[in-house]
């Protein structure tokens, strides 16, 4: 499907111009936090920029004076002098190219860290929002750049501003009226860049959606995970005739911009041009009739062009400022994304402490949808009980869990923990109680290892404990297989990687949820979905004796499985419909019985 053509309307007002740099400190801040010494050096270094170009110019006035003059040997000194301000001239130049090199990725790496840093604080729900994706899009788009770009124009408009004092000094001894055509005739073409610089800013937020899907599409088409069913239905041209058309659009939309924006730069820098050759014109004239010596007709001459580049170096800086701080609104949008959740009133709770989860009138609706995920949800799990979850995909059993371990919010009602609200509990302090396998659990491409061992950071190097777990889910089969043990690196992504089949990266995930050997509290989400029912059984029978003393949280479309759970709970359309053991459901005769019936007459 075509994208809706974008049409471009180039506004321009006072107010937006100036909330537009109140990001300019901010992110001198940054750059001064990332290197102090570097950011110093830089600093000093342009201050004697500024000052280098007058005196180059003051210096040529005396050369020329001195061989009107006919003064050899001042004019050798001069020229001399004038060799090592150009030299030195040379030296800062190189020095500030090599200085904002290395700010440059000091910064930018601090920036990305600072982006990372603030995602694995947000909670998972602004992860399925596509919102979200826009700001984080935008925010780490240009992340890497846009900061040193800002710190250099920042100085750039300093040193420009510094060196154009003096030229204006110079100037004013000659004409005031000199003065205000090098002003106002590069004012007309730092306006329209200005103009075109926050159109190119709103046209990139504007696709973030659209840059998205695009890699998105690079993704699918390049990636590992998609490529066998990319080739076996043949989705290939469909998908690149897509990323085709995207690249166009974008394309096109860039190159329409870039025209304009050339097109009135160069007609507009005319203006300018002509503003130098008629006061050029003047100087001339007043030089002929010898009103003006050839020194000083050198002099103004060079304090006027380059006064007018300095000038129009000063405004095209605050059109890059301007620029830079649009950007910088998206990074600090993103990094300023609330992640502190609202403290829920206390439960009312028994005197007596109790032992175990409880949920509480919980109800939970993702945001910007109106239906409930689920609602009215009372239930008690005592410490050291299991419970299995049953219902059909998308009833809500997945989103139980994950408001359990504190991914979600409740939007109404309240989970307790030992008598204590969820949003009470210390975050470190409820991960390190619970173990947990999704059904959609991550495959790494580390090390067998590190797979086992993330379940538990702290002990990634305890050899020993790793080992338990694998032994316990009956992954050891696995490891005999690996030519470097626990450090053979696992997948295809990375050299001397080894795939594994779904029911081996299935019994990995389970090791990794039992390497957490502390959690008093273990989740299971379909655990066993890619294993045979002979290898089912297996880690089962280990389960029952791994899970002794601990609370239990089974989903499991099986019902051998969920019949070893003492207590059992069917959700339907985000409700709790019916719970108890598995024999009381069956003699009820109702949802549970009846699914149960099903599955049963499927092994007759």
């Amino acid at each position: 499907m075509a994208a809706p053509e974008r049409k471009f309307k180039f506004s321009f007002d006072r107010q937006a111009l100036k909330t537009s740099f109140l990001y300019t400190p901010r992110s001198l801040k940054l750059a001064w936090k990332s290197s102090p010494s570097i950011s110093l050096s830089i600093g000093l270094l342009t201050l004697l920029s500024a000052a280098l170009p007058v005196s180059i110019a003051y210096i040529g006035k005396l050369i020329i004076d001195n061989i009107v003059a006919k003064s050899h040997d001042q004019t050798v000194l001069w020229v001399l002098l004038e060799l090592f301000v150009i030299a030195l001239q040379a030296l800062v130049q190189r020095s500030l190219f090599l200085l904002r090199s290395l700010l440059g990725a000091r910064l930018g790496a601090d920036v990305n860290i600072m982006i990372l840093e603030k995602a694995v604080t947000l909670e998972l729900s602004h992860f399925e929002d596509a919102e979200f994706y826009d700001k984080l899009t935008r925010a780490r788009r240009e992340a890497s750049s846009r900061p040193l770009s800002m710190v250099t124009d920042t100085l750039q408009l300093l040193q420009n501003v510094l060196t154009l004092s003096s030229y204006v000094a110079l100037l004013f001894a000659f004409s005031g009226w000199a003065v205000l055509g090098l002003v106002l005739a590069a004012l007309p073409a730092t306006a329209v860049e200005m103009r075109y610089s926050r159109a190119a800013f709103r046209l990139r937020n504007w696709r973030s959606a659209d840059t998205r899907r695009l890699n998105y599409l690079e993704y699918v088409l390049a990636n590992d995970e998609h490529v066998k069913e990319v080739k076996v239905l043949g989705l290939g041209p469909k998908l690149l005739a897509r990323y085709k058309n995207l690249t166009e659009q974008f394309y096109n939309e860039d190159k329409d911009l870039a025209v304009k924006r050339s097109v009135w730069a160069y007609l507009l820098s005319l203006l300018a041009t002509a503003t130098f050759y008629v006061c050029y014109l003047i100087m001339a004239i007043e030089a002929a009739e010898g009103n003006l010596s050839l020194g000083n007709l050198t002099l103004y001459v060079m304090a006027f062009r380059q006064g007018q580049q300095a000038f129009q170096s000063s405004l095209t800086a605050i059109g890059g400022m301007y620029e830079h701080n649009l950007y910088m609104s998206n990074l600090f949008a993103f990094l300023g994304i609330e992640t502190m959740r609202e403290k829920a009133p206390p439960a009312i709770v028994e005197p007596r402490r109790e032992q175990g989860i409880r949920f509480i009138n919980v109800g939970f609706r993702y945001p910007g949808r109106d239906a409930w995920a689920l609602k009215d949800i009372n239930l008690y799990i005592p410490a050291g009980k299991s419970l299995a979850l049953v219902g059909h995909n998308g009833a809500g059993k997945t989103t139980f869990i994950k408001l359990l371990c504190g991914l979600y919010t409740p939007t109404e009602g309240s989970i307790l923990l030992d008598g204590r609200d969820l949003r009470d509990w210390d975050a470190e302090i409820l991960l390190h109680r619970i173990g947990v396998i999704f059904q959609d659990f991550n495959q790494y491409h580390f090390t067998l290892r590190e797979n086992v061992g993330l379940g538990s950071v702290d002990h990634l190097d305890d050899e020993s404990r790793v080992r338990r777990a694998v032994d316990r889910v009956g992954a050891d089969e696995i490891l005999k297989g690996m030519n470097q043990g626990l450090e053979t690196m696992l997948g295809r992504w990375f050299s001397d990687g080894v795939d594994l089949s779904g029911g081996q990266w299935q019994k990995v995930a389970l090791a990794r949820a039992f390497v957490r050997e502390e959690a008093d509290i273990l989740i299971l989400d379909e655990p066993t979905a890619a294993l045979d029912a002979e290898a089912e059984q297996r880690i089962f029978e280990r389960f029952q004796i791994l899970a002794k003393g601990r609370t239990t949280i089974l989903i499991s479309h099986r019902f051998p499985t969920v019949r070893i759970a003492d207590h059992i709970v069917v959700i339907e359309g985000g409700r709790l419909v019916e719970e108890g053991n598995h024999e009381s459901l069956v003699e009820a005769n109702g949802r549970y019985a009846e699914l149960f019936t099903l599955q049963a007459k499927g092994y007759l």
